[in-house]
């Protein structure tokens, strides 16, 4: 079966979106992974500062 140009030009578009959604998708986990990262590192720091009384180097 032999797709119309009509048809290939849909399929192309449709690619692009679900290709844009992806990467817009892998963005927001890898944002929100070193968000989360950062949070706990400062956390563990206060954490760390309290119970020794000094600040890490």
């Amino acid at each position: 079966m032999r797709l119309t140009p009509e048809e290939l030009r849909a399929r192309k578009r449709r690619n692009v979106w679900i290709a844009t959604a992806l990467v817009a998708f892998i963005v927001l986990i890898f944002t929100t992974t070193v968000l989360r990262l950062q949070q706990n590192q400062a956390t563990e720091r206060a954490l760390l500062e309290a119970a020794t009384g000094t600040a890490p180097k």
